[in-house]
């Protein structure tokens, strides 16, 4: 798209915003120091960009309907057939739709994203494929990803398939509900306040947010660099970690991933965890929106590590009840920053920017009232904050989350892992159609203040359900050290194999 000179209207527009004032004369100076920026920018636009080589055939798929999409999970089914063999040969997977699947519609979502379809893949695309793995399309997700209900995504409420009526959880609302109605075997979330861990929780499977930066994220829409991750959910511990194992490892493109360690997270899987030290964080209990039977339930949880062999203590974090407001300012003002008024990818970084995508996006500058009420909200406060306090609370937070990181530093001195419940209360009903902000936005972030903060920490968690009470799953949350997925898959799976979670 060729650029054109700044009329003087649009420049004395610009400089208003920047406080800057000129005369006719002085501006028409600048607007001719200004040509030969103009013409380099020409320049670039004749400069192609290397992009991602698509190698795996596909076609652009459908959009199921009626009994073919009950639970309203799925946004687009096709069939991209991976390797001949890989450790992921006879596994289908559907992928959360803020994944970049070439050729195949992606709206993330959001109404204002409809009919944009992306030309590259994702990283974690090629590498399930390149595994053998069988991508059978896209789960739908919410409004660009801002909301732990299941309840706001543009084309309708995705259905929990543990009772109806009931919320998925959220972001990804269709990746988790899939896996759970057993119509894939694993599937793609993404976690920024607890997206993966959430809907997991809820629908009652497994959910792993991995180490900040340990999955590229390469070709994902991004809402904060710092807080992004994106990491499986699958029916089984076992599958889980062979997910894992295919996704995990630098790609040269995300500077998020300097450090990264991997493991053959499979090899975890030994069946003992007799020794290992678990400590109960008392402040993930008793807060105010909890559920006394999740609470109840995630003790029995942690009695039954100490009867399997392992060492359980209580262990006082009292930084925990902080994290939520840590990551507040960063999510409010850094998704305000960089998902929106960055048209997703921001600036000051090195990485794969997905130009179409930016450009798409951009869409929702003149749609801007048909954005979710959660995403609404979080926007209204960021920008007021930007405007009013020019990022210092941004900045003070992202100090703070060093404080709160070594906070759980301190206490895995003495633990391997840390355990708590992974949302204070099971699944809710869904609102009502015409339901107020209040409840939407209630419904929407109601269940994080125990997953937040390790996304701001960027220690990896993982969600296993313990027990179903009113038909409803309960998840127990394991945390562990940076880069130690391993413990954490050692644990969940010796848990898992000690019987029926249902009947627990």
């Amino acid at each position: 798209m060729p650029v054109k000179r700044p009329t003087n209207d649009e420049m004395i527009e610009v400089c208003a915003s920047l406080g800057l004032h000129m005369d006719p004369a002085e501006m028409g100076a600048f607007l001719d120091l200004m040509e030969p920026t103009v013409d380099a920018y020409n320049a670039l636009e004749l400069i192609p960009e290397q992009l991602p080589q698509v190698t795996y055939p596909r076609t652009p798929g459908y959009q199921p309907e009626g009994e073919e999409n009950k639970y309203n999970a799925w946004y687009y089914k096709t069939t991209i057939q991976g390797a001949e063999a890989g450790i992921l040969t006879g596994k289908t997977i559907v992928l959360k739709d803020n994944v970049c699947l070439a050729g195949v519609p992606m709206m993330n979502g959001a109404s204002t994203l409809q009919g944009y379809v992306p030309e590259i893949d994702a990283t974690i695309v090629t590498r399930i494929l390149e595994a053998g793995g069988t991508i059978l399309g896209k789960a739908h997700c919410e409004y660009f990803c801002f909301s732990g209900g299941s309840h706001t995504s543009a084309l309708g409420p995705v259905i929990n398939p543990r009772k109806e009526g009931h919320s998925a959880g959220g972001s990804s609302s269709g990746s988790a509900a899939l896996v759970a109605a057993g119509e894939v075997d694993m599937a793609i979330g993404g976690d920024q306040g607890g997206s993966i861990r959430i809907p997991s929780s809820y629908c009652g499977v497994a959910g792993m947010k991995p180490t900040h930066g340990l999955v590229p994220y390469t070709g994902i829409m991004p809402i904060e660099l710092t807080l992004d991750h994106t990491g499986p959910i699958t029916a089984t511990v076992a599958d889980n970690a062979l997910l894992l194992e295919a996704l995990a490892g630098p790609d040269g493109l995300d500077p998020r991933q300097a450090g990264a360690k991997t493991f053959a997270y499979t090899n975890a899987l030994t069946g003992d965890i007799e020794g290992l030290r678990i400590g109960v964080v008392k402040e993930g209990f008793g807060h105010p929106v909890s559920q006394s039977d999740v609470d109840e339930y995630v003790q029995k949880g942690a009695a039954c590590f100490r009867k399997l062999g392992a060492q359980v203590d209580e262990v006082s974090i009292p930084m925990h009840l902080q994290g939520p407001v840590i990551w507040s300012a960063i999510a409010h003002e850094g998704a305000t920053a960089q998902m929106m008024l960055g048209n997703g990818f921001g600036v000051n970084w090195k990485g794969l920017y997905v130009t179409s995508l930016m450009r798409a996006h951009d869409a929702w500058r003149g749609r801007a009232d048909e954005l979710s009420d959660s995403l609404k909200v979080t926007m209204m406060m960021g920008q007021y904050m930007l405007r009013k306090h020019r990022g210092y609370h941004y900045a003070k937070a992202q100090n703070l989350a060093r404080r709160l990181r070594a906070a759980y530093d301190h206490a895995f001195e003495s633990f391997d892992l840390l355990l708590m419940p992974t949302l204070p209360m099971k699944a809710t009903e869904l609102p009502a159609p015409g339901a107020s902000p209040a409840e939407i936005c209630r419904c929407g972030f109601e269940m994080l203040p125990n997953t937040c903060p390790f996304d701001v920490t960027g220690h990896p968690a993982m969600t296993i359900p313990c027990g179903m009470s009113q038909d409803l799953p309960v998840g127990m949350m394991l945390i562990g050290k940076h880069w130690d997925e391993e413990t954490i898959y050692r644990a969940a799976h010796v848990f898992e194999q000690s019987g029926d979670w249902k009947k627990m």
